[in-house]
């Protein structure tokens, strides 16, 4: 027996979820393990600003988190119905199932789930990727679904997708889904160079630039959404049609970038109005915030000091 794209032959193709990827689980485990190495650091941390530095590093690795995963999850628009819909092609014989669309920024999901999960002897249990990702044809995925001889209710939404489809479906969300991502990796850039602010004397910056990253999050938002305002082909399966709303990563990745703006304008006006707290915020000395401000210790001449150890000038003049 040999394999073939990492399946023995002859077993059915595994399935990927449409909401925990491979991809979502590394990236994960990789904020998971920088907040335990945060962790390890807190009890070498003294006074009041153990605290404010723990909830600093939190929020900061939650909103980097959400940033890089939702460029990988299909819950950006999702939709689903109750149909009673023909199975296979060149067969009268229907089921009972729920239909699911999962939309992403790089592909979609199609779902669709026996009511009950055993009809015609068989288990109807299906989750099917479809991608358009840079370097992929979408129509090659459709092709392959084809010879796979997947149900009907599938290989229907994912024909609205293709190419060919008057509903022009995959170009609208081709390019507003990598208008989106591009704009999310850049609210990435930005928010490394915000931690790195944060972490010097210009804690203000910092908060400057988390206000840009709160932008890029935004635009990403009304990229995608502004595929909503073509007209959309409605999705009719037998009796039932199939509407689609914003999803779970839509809705985070708005209250992420309400959080950026509410920690930027906290940074802001603490900076204004209450310096000596932000200090302790972000565990800056005086002399670290304000250099000029640091008094040089002074040495005394004896040669210029009196008996009272007062010091006296001496003025200079031009000999004649």
């Amino acid at each position: 027996m040999t394999f073939y794209d990492g399946q023995y032959p002859f077993y059915p193709t595994s399935r990927q979820s449409y909401i925990f990827s491979v991809s979502i689980i590394i990236v994960i485990c990789t904020f998971l393990a920088f907040a335990l190495i945060f962790l390890s650091i807190l009890p070498g941390i003294r006074g009041k600003g153990r605290v404010f530095w723990f909830f600093r590093v939190l929020l900061s690795l939650f909103i980097g988190v959400v940033i890089v995963v939702v460029n990988f999850t299909s819950d950006w628009e999702i939709g689903s119905t109750n149909a009673n819909t023909t199975y296979k092609s060149f067969t009268t014989e229907k089921v009972n199932a729920k239909i699911g669309l999962h939309v992403g920024l790089s592909g979609i999901n199609v779902t669709l789930i026996g009511m009950p999960v055993n009809q015609l002897n068989e288990t109807i249990n299906y989750n099917e990727r479809f991608t358009w990702q840079m370097g992929r044809n979408y129509d090659d995925t459709f092709y392959n679904a084809l010879v796979r001889g997947l149900p009907n209710p599938i290989l229907y939404i994912a024909e609205k997708f293709t190419y060919g489809s008057p509903c022009s479906l995959l170009v609208q969300y081709r390019i507003s889904g990598q208008y989106a991502s591009i704009t999310m990796w850049v609210a990435f850039c930005t928010w490394i160079i915000s931690n790195i602010l944060f972490c010097l004397p210009v804690s203000v910056y910092g908060g400057y630039m988390m206000i840009i990253t709160g932008a890029f999050m935004i635009f990403s938002l009304i990229s995608f959404a502004t595929v909503r305002l073509s007209p959309m082909c409605e999705i009719h399966l037998a009796d039932a049609i199939l509407e689609t709303r914003f999803g779970g990563s839509f809705w985070l990745t708005l209250a992420t970038g309400i959080l950026c703006f509410i920690i930027a304008f906290t940074v802001i006006a603490m900076h204004i109005f209450c310096p000596d707290k932000l200090k302790l915020v972000f565990l800056l000395d005086e002399d670290d915030a304000d250099e000029d401000d640091e008094v040089v210790p002074a040495y005394k001449n004896p040669a210029f000091v009196d008996e009272e150890n007062n010091i006296f000038s001496i003025s200079l003049h031009q000999r004649t």
